[in-house]
């Protein structure tokens, strides 16, 4: 069975923190809050993780996945973007808001979308989720927790607990959650294209 911790989510305590990181280290798939919905999450190295985030939302790797970052620099070793790609993204981010962008060699293959090589990636507004990433050093592996024949992602850690319990190592309560997905934008071609309008407004955007 899954653990659950109550993490705060203005002072995460570092003790939880460090037990969450460890659970991903050790190749652990979590439940998670973040600042759109919430989410199913692993180190993207350990592909069993990603081989069962597939078989508990039923998807295929046509899937477009996304990696978390803490930071811009994370995202410039993850990905190859023009200048233009960069400053749209700083100024949307940090937020509930995904880029997809071509993937980088440092992205494993598998994570990729197989036939355009490209991975999305967002930098959250989240005090929990960005304090877990801080610690972990690198990019969490994310697709929102939609489970199969629904079409809202879950929203309260206790219901997914009773669903998923048995399928996770670990469901983190952090406060709040939102209930909405991400916007999602696509900057692999020289314009760009919203392929997902979500919680995340756009006000006069224009490339």
């Amino acid at each position: 069975m899954a653990q659950y911790f109550k993490i705060h989510p203005h002072n995460p305590q570092a003790r939880l923190l460090r037990q969450a990181a460890l659970i991903l280290q050790q190749g652990g798939v979590i439940a998670y809050p973040t600042d759109s919905c919430y989410a199913l999450g692993c180190l993207p190295r350990h592909k069993s993780a990603f081989a069962r985030i597939l078989a508990i939302r039923r998807l295929n790797q046509k899937h477009n996945f996304t990696l978390l970052c803490a930071s811009m620099t994370t995202v410039g070793a993850l990905a190859k973007a023009d200048n233009h790609a960069f400053r749209l993204m700083k100024r949307l981010t940090p937020g509930p808001c995904t880029f997809l962008l071509p993937a980088s060699r440092q992205v494993p293959r598998y994570v990729q979308h197989p036939k355009k090589k490209t991975i999305g990636l967002r930098l959250p507004a989240h005090n929990t989720l960005l304090a877990l990433l801080e610690l972990l050093e690198q990019p969490l592996l994310s697709t929102s927790l939609i489970l199969p024949g629904n079409t809202a992602p879950e929203t309260d850690p206790e219901a997914i607990n009773d669903k998923l319990g048995a399928e996770l190592e670990l469901i983190i309560e952090a406060g709040p959650c939102g209930t909405e997905l991400t916007t999602v934008i696509d900057l692999t071609s020289a314009g760009m294209e919203i392929v997902r309008r979500g919680s995340r407004d756009l006000p006069g955007l224009s490339w």
